[in-house]
This record gives C-alpha cells, sequence and structure tokens, in this order.
C-alpha cells in the first residue's frame, strides 16, 4: 500500500486474527481516491483466491504507479487489495478454513447446495497419499472420468462447488467466512452518495494464455449482463455456458448488488489465463493434499507452493504485457460508463 499511500489515497488496513508463514502480519488493504460524495465508484477486487492476488496486486499497484491521473474527476475509485490475505501469504487459492470464496456466498439461511458429481470423485481428487504412484492412479482415473463423461462435465463438477468434503477442493464452508463478512462491510460502507457502481474483480488460472476474459454472472438476458455489454461490448455469461469458468455456487459478484443500497451495480470478473486446465487442477489437488494430509511447513510444501504460484502467475514479460493492456482497457471503459 506504500504505492496508494504516495499516491494520495486514503488508506484503510483491516488485519486478519491470523498471522503468514512467517508469523507476519495479514490483511486487506484498502485505498480511496475521488470525491466522497461522487455518483460513481470504480472497485477493483485483487487476491479473492488468494495466490491469484500476485498478478491483481501487480496491476493494481502499476496502475497507481503511471495511470491515477486518467481517473475521471467524477469516479470515486476504490481498490480491494488481498481480499483473502492468508491465500495470498501461504500461496493458496482457498483461505484459512480450505474455503474457496467464490463458493461461500450462497444463502446460509437455506441448506447448502448439493454436489452429487463431485461426491462420486472426491476421493480421486485429493488422496491421502500424493507419492508419484497415487498421483499417477487417481490422475488416470480422472482422466478416464473425463473421458466418459466429457472435460466440460468434469470442470463442472469439480469446480461449480461443494460443501460435503471440508478437505477437498472448491469447498464452499459451513458458513460466512472472514473475508466474506469483511467483504460486505467494505462494500457497504464505501457507497457513499453513488448511484452507479462498477466492480471488476481480477482473477486467473483459466482460458488461453494471456487472455483477458470478461465473466458475467447473470444469464444473458438479465438487465445487469445487457448492462455490462454496453459498457465492455463482449462479457461471457458463466450462467449461459459461453465462459471459460463454470457455473458457479456462492459466487460474490452474483451477490454484490445486496450491498450496495439502491444503487446500480455492474460487475465483472477479469480472468486471465495462464496453464491449462489440467495443470491448474493438478496444483490445486497437490495443495489440498499438502494442506489435509501432509505438513504445509515440511519439505514438500517448498515444490507444492510453487507449482499453485506457476499455475496461477506466470512471472514471464511477454504474458504481463497482454494482461497488463487488457487491464488499462477494461478500466477506461469503465471510466467511459460511469462518467
Amino acid at each position: 500500500m506504500g504505492t496508494a499511500i504516495a499516491s494520495g489515497g486514503a488508506i484503510e488496513h483491516i488485519r486478519h486474527p491470523l498471522t503468514g508463514p512467517a508469523g507476519e502480519t495479514l490483511g486487506i488493504d484498502i485505498a480511496e481516491f475521488g470525491p466522497a460524495d461522487a455518483e460513481s465508484l470504480l472497485m477493483i477486487v485483487s487476491g479473492t483466491h488468494g495466490v491469484e492476488g500476485y498478478c491483481g496486486s501487480a496491476l493494481q499497484t502499476h496502475w497507481l504507479d503511471g495511470q491515477l491521473g486518467t481517473r475521471p474527476p467524477g469516479v470515486r475509485m476504490v481498490f480491494v487489495h488481498a481480499l483473502n490475505p492468508h491465500g495470498f501469504a501461504w500461496v493458496r487459492r482457498v483461505n484459512e478454513d480450505n474455503v474457496d470464496l467464490n463458493r461461500n456466498f450462497i444463502d446460509w439461511s437455506q441448506p447448502a447446495p448439493a454436489n452429487p458429481g463431485y461426491d462420486t470423485i472426491a476421493d480421486l481428487l485429493v488422496p491421502e497419499s500424493w507419492d508419484p504412484a497415487e498421483q499417477e492412479r487417481t490422475t488416470a482415473a480422472l482422466l478416464e472420468h473425463a473421458a466418459e463423461f466429457g472435460m466440460d462435465q468434469l470442470q463442472a463438477d469439480v469446480s461449480s462447488g461443494q460443501y460435503n468434503h471440508p478437505t477437498g477442493v472448491f469447498y464452499g464452508g459451513t458458513g460466512p467466512t472472514w473475508s466474506h463478512d469483511r467483504l460486505r462491510e467494505i462494500c457497504a460502507a464505501r457507497v457513499g452518495a453513488a448511484s452507479r457502481v462498477g466492480i471488476i474483480d481480477l482473477h486467473t488460472g483459466l482460458g488461453e494464455w494471456g487472455h483477458g476474459e470478461l465473466i458475467g454472472h447473470h444469464a444473458t438476458d438479465h438487465p445487469a449482463h445487457l448492462r455490462s455489454l454496453d459498457w465492455w461490448g463482449e462479457v461471457m455469461s458463466m450462467v449461459d455456458g459461453e465462459s471459460v469458468s463454470a457455473s458457479l455456487q456462492g459466487d460474490w459478484l452474483m451477490r454484490a448488488e445486496e450491498w450496495f443500497g439502491s444503487a446500480e451495480v455492474t460487475a465483472v470478473a477479469l480472468e486471465y489465463g495462464t496453464v491449462d486446465l489440467v495443470s491448474v487442477l493438478q496444483a490445486l489437488r497437490a495443495d489440498a493434499w499438502l494442506h489435509a494430509h501432509g505438513d504445509p511447513t515440511g519439505p514438500d510444501a517448498v515444490s507444492v507452493r510453487a507449482q499453485v504460484r506457476a499455475a496461477f502467475a506466470d512471472d514471464d514479460p511477454s504474458w504481463l504485457v497482454p494482461v497488463w493492456s487488457r487491464f488499462v482497457e477494461v478500466v477506461n471503459h469503465a471510466f467511459v460508463a460511469l462518467s
């Protein structure tokens, strides 16, 4: 947040109750720029999925370093940095409870959704052992499952969200998490006088290498989706199967409209492709095994964390060039729509 302070932003730090792997303090940082009474608000969020914050943080910081002057005077900007600080620090996609935040925003007054497709392959996804023979056996079995039912069905079964396997992947939890509660508070506290709100939630791991797909969280005929098309021109609905993402249960952007009062909310995820889908899944399986059956501070942790980071953050400058260009394009389109 040093860049935000140097840029004259109003800064808030929300401390997380736990610490990082070296005992360091963790938290969510919030930086605000622009008039408090602005009628338009643009919120940019990084680190919803911990390790994906490497890219999100870089984009936020680089924008503050050189693009802050492009903010229209009537638009207030809010940067939320490291929504999932524990996952970010431990190089995990999930939080301190192995919860995927984008599966945690279901209606907790109702029973959690069932995912029988996940139940049938849960033991294959996160086996008790992660030795080479077991990796080979379980991976082959999952690929056989994909051959029988299709890769799209496997992706949906695995990643849409599950609530029965606490040590599994894409686990949604048993109730609102710490980050869930803080996000609601952040949004409600910052709507101010805004009648129009734009949200860009930054993600990595799905799609073509270096490509930034805008993902919508409503059906294609929903007014909010149609409005997002007016803003950005091309937004893929995950609900109607257009997106690289499966349709999710508990995604936070689906709930965001509830937290901004009467303001009109237009929200998208900006998803950058890294490696292939199988490599991403293998990294997540290794990470889940490490924290469920291994030792997160032991010798296996170094290689597993390196595998996870490589799946979600490409340090190749040739990857970062289109990633940055796309980010600036998406922010500028939001400025035009909000001005």
